[in-house]
């Protein structure tokens, strides 16, 4: 497997592996990562899709990827993805998969047109004081103390940074600042999460620092992600003959070893409380998605908070067995373990159907959240809120399903161990209608409507002890690489296996995984496309400087006596140069 950009790689069609057609594939899991893989196996390795098995534990596919309209509960969000245009493997697969409506339209083609015509923009990223403007909204507020921290966080080498958290490397300064309340709340980091994986999303998205903001770089599918991504990716691997088994827990991949070599030979599962064993050869091929941030979820409703209480999960037993067959295969209880009790745990969906909150939300997000527009474009946070509770709301109709008089929020708490501010509880002890009186308390609702307001709409509180496990500070090793050292069938993908420089959290991890799974068992001839390398580009390093200096120019940056004289040289120095028109193009100059 190699690595490659531009689009003379991108738009070419790989031969067919040797062998191809003799290969049988079963892929753990059906997340966007199975999925992919399956896809990637069909599209590019050209298996029979006929050969490809899917094993799910749930009785439908989809893993994290939401939402889901539940006859019993109602409009279900867990969460939802940002995308962004450098999602390079992301639409290199969806541009492959046809939309449901037309099948000569692509799911990018929808998404690209789609957010042409209704682009992403936050006309408020944070409020407070129950409904008002955040005073510095719009900018950074980043001390040079903080400035400097995040820019000797990047050039650490992350071979530096073994169980490093976020508050070890940065100070009081960086925690007070619009950045980090920005970034935080956008990409769900808390001040114990790793800072591996903080300087990975520096590296990574150092291009949308100027759009922090207003998150005019994000963009959004037409429904919730399931129904826009997940359901026509379903129905082009069905059309391609994969084969879907629900209700089947994985237990245990069984792998024999030498000192040069790993093989999966037999798989062990569970199909509807039946036990059963899949023996396997050297042309079966098994793809394991390992852990799940979902896993072990539990709902509320609007009398009734979610229960707290759950099993360990089956994707983290299965981890577990094979971890313990070599070292190789990553450490899981790293991540599902130990994780600390202030952490987000908790979202709830609320589906209102009273025009009341109307005018709240258009005070915040200047448009009418039923125009059809995006309304948040994101997260809108709230800075006061006890849960520093998060706000997001999606083009409506949200679902496909959804009534024209039906408006869904999505909630989250990044908070878990504090009350809130109006509702005196954790926000995993509230039921849907005390998550639901806490947000429009927040958002200005008079105090006298709220509850009434609150019954009346259908909010479920769900409960996700694993959302935030990707973040757990980590060393090199913890996660499995995609395809270990010596394995010869067996490979792990989706956001708990290791990839070079990209970022867990996100559609494109997982997607990029499976690639690189799928072409490195198969040997497929194609260049897996490489990580957005904005890191490496001088006028994007630049445009962050000044960004981050809340649109500085050099001249006017806090600089002492020393470092002006040495400004001055080196702007004598490249003054009429090509360096010089960088500067000035990036407005430093």
């Amino acid at each position: 497997m190699y690595y490659s950009n531009g689009n003379y790689e991108a738009f070419a069609r790989p031969k067919k592996p040797a062998d191809a057609a003799k290969k049988s594939a079963y892929i753990v899991g059906s997340g966007l990562a199975g999925l992919a893989a399956a896809a990637f196996l069909v599209r590019d390795g050209q298996v029979p899709g006929n050969q490809i098995h899917v094993f799910e534990e749930l009785d439908l596919p989809g893993g994290s990827m939401d939402g889901i309209l539940n006859e019993q509960r109602g409009y279900i969000i867990r969460g939802g993805r940002e995308m962004e245009p450098h999602f390079e493997t992301l639409w290199d697969l969806f541009r492959s998969i046809p939309t449901l409506e037309n099948a000569d339209v692509s799911v990018l083609d929808e998404f690209y047109w789609l957010n042409k015509a209704d682009p992403s923009n936050s006309q408020t990223r944070v409020i407070e004081k129950r409904g008002n403007k955040l005073a510095s909204d719009g900018q950074l507020t980043l001390s040079r103390q903080a400035i400097e921290e995040i820019a000797k966080l990047v050039l650490t080498s992350e071979s530096q940074l073994d169980n490093v958290k976020i508050n070890e490397v940065f100070g009081s300064d960086f925690f007070k600042s619009n950045f980090w309340l920005y970034w935080s709340t956008m990409f769900a980091f808390e001040p114990w999460a790793s800072a591996m994986e903080m300087r990975r999303y520096l590296l990574r998205f150092v291009h949308h620092v100027g759009t922090l903001q207003n998150m005019s770089a994000l963009k959004f599918t037409k429904y919730n992600q399931y129904e826009s991504l997940v359901k026509p990716l379903i129905k082009y691997l069905q059309d391609h003959g994969v084969k879907f088994q629900y209700n089947t827990v994985v237990n245990n991949i069984v792998v024999k070893q030498n000192d040069t070599q790993k093989q999966a030979v037999k798989i062990e599962l569970t199909v509807k409380n039946e036990k059963q064993t899949l023996d396997l050869t050297t042309d079966d091929l098994v793809f394991v998605t390992n852990g799940s941030i979902t896993e072990s979820t539990t709902y509320g409703d609007n009398e009734h908070p979610a229960p707290q209480t759950h099993p360990i999960g089956a994707s983290w037993e299965l981890w577990e067995k094979l971890a313990a067959q070599d070292p190789t295969f990553g450490q899981p209880a790293k991540f599902y373990q130990d994780i600390p009790e202030a952490n987000w745990t908790m979202s709830a969906t609320c589906t209102f159907s009273d025009d009341r909150i109307i005018p709240y939300i258009q005070k915040i997000t200047g448009k009418d959240p039923r125009s059809g527009s995006i309304v948040t474009s994101g997260p809108v946070s709230i800075r006061d809120s006890n849960w520093l509770l998060g706000i997001s709301i999606s083009r409506q109709p949200h679902f496909q399903q959804q009534k024209s008089n039906e408006l869904i929020v999505w909630l989250y708490g990044l908070f878990s161990d504090q009350p809130g501010n109006y509702i005196h509880k954790k926000i995993a002890d509230c039921n849907g209608q005390e998550i639901c009186e806490e947000f429009l308390y927040h958002i200005g609702v008079p105090e006298n409507q709220i509850a009434e307001i609150a019954q009346a709409a259908n909010s479920i509180p769900i409960h996700m002890p694993y959302i935030t496990s990707y973040f757990m500070s980590r060393q090199a090793g913890d996660r499995p690489l995609v395809v270990p050292k010596g394995s010869q069938n067996l490979a792990f993908i989706g956001n708990f296996a290791e990839t070079k420089r990209d970022t867990v959290f996100t559609t494109e991890y997982s997607v990029r995984t499976a690639m690189e799974a799928v072409y490195q068992l198969l040997d497929v001839d194609r260049g897996v496309p490489e990580v957005f390398d904005s890191a490496f580009d001088l006028r994007t390093i630049l445009s962050a400087l000044y960004y981050l200096n809340d649109k500085k120019r050099l001249a006017e940056l806090p600089l002492n006596q020393v470092e002006k004289v040495g400004l001055n040289a080196f702007l004598k120095k490249i003054h009429g140069t090509y360096l010089e028109e960088i500067f000035k193009a990036e407005k430093l100059l």
